[in-house]
């Protein structure tokens, strides 16, 4: 299905959108990856018991002198009043701010985050003016996160959905378990990144570090730079016409297009030995890993 333009594409048939894209190849049971939301949908897209806010309704919170708990509360009782735009001043670092946060709002934190930041969100769209620590962004569902410089370790960890993004570098394991959703990073990417992924997309335009994609069941890895080493069962497949076009779509959204564009981009999936792992011989076995 290489070379569909927007207008084809939009022309088509859910089924055969998700063909021509490439989602019909998973063997995953459960919530499937072909399903698609419309984002004017007001049904099964928010909590019933969600606030209602007003994104023109602003509020500014100084955590000078809040603990995370007290930070985490006052949030929620500002999205209770109604405020859909909250900055958070001054964070100093602190740990598993903004996290459980499952309504839609703008989120600002400036200033960088300790570990565990907005982890388990489910629909706010979040910007950090600053640094990340380990696991930013862990479980998330839906909404977004721009991280405006670098991130550590475990960025994303089974992600489910959404867009995670750090503008920076990230540290090892990026995407570890990633079970959806898209991980973008404008710098290089340490060891394991997509360790065991399972859905999603991730697009990294540097360099990957050592095993990348280590077991990974499904996905697809997107990487600009160079690639210390793939991991068992992941293996470099064709950049189609549809992936070109999807990269500078997304980068394009976050301003993070690279200066040659696209046509560089490596692509890495799942080489599918390890499927059905379990039911190879032992001597099998050992020529995969």
């Amino acid at each position: 299905m290489a070379g569909v333009s927007d207008a084809e594409l939009k022309a088509m048939s859910q089924e055969d959108r998700a063909a021509a894209l490439g989602m019909t190849t998973e063997q995953l049971t459960g919530r499937t990856s072909m399903i698609e939301f419309n984002a004017d949908e007001e049904e099964r897209f928010t909590y019933p018991w969600a606030p209602d806010v007003f994104y023109n309704k602003r509020a500014d919170l100084d955590t000078t002198e809040l603990t995370t708990t007290e930070v985490n509360t006052r949030i929620r009782e500002l999205m209770n009043e109604g405020y859909g735009h909250i900055t958070v001043k001054d964070p100093r670092g602190k740990h598993s701010l903004g996290v459980g946060i499952l309504s839609r709002l703008t989120l600002e934190f400036e200033g960088s985050l300790g570990y565990f930041a907005v982890g388990l969100i489910d629909g706010p769209n979040v910007r950090i003016k600053g640094r990340v620590g380990w696991s930013c962004g862990e479980n998330m569902m839906s909404g977004t996160i721009v991280v405006e410089k670098n991130a550590g370790s475990t960025f994303g960890a089974a992600i489910r959905g959404g867009d995670l993004v750090c503008k920076g570098s990230v540290g090892s394991r990026t995407g570890i378990d990633m079970k959806g959703g898209t991980i973008l990073v404008g710098g290089d990417t340490g060891a394991l990144s997509g360790f065991m992924m399972q859905r999603g997309r991730m697009v990294v335009c540097g360099n990957a570090g050592k095993n990348l994609g280590d077991s990974m069941y499904d996905g697809t890895i997107f990487i600009g730079g160079e690639i210390q080493s793939c991991g068992v069962d992941a293996v470099e497949a064709e950049l189609t016409d549809l992936d070109k076009a999807w990269l500078t779509r997304k980068l394009g959204q976050y301003s993070m297009m690279p200066d040659q564009g696209v046509d560089h981009f490596t692509k890495i999936v799942a080489g599918k030995q390890l499927w059905n792992y379990d039911n190879l011989e032992p001597n099998e076995k050992k020529l995969i890993l």
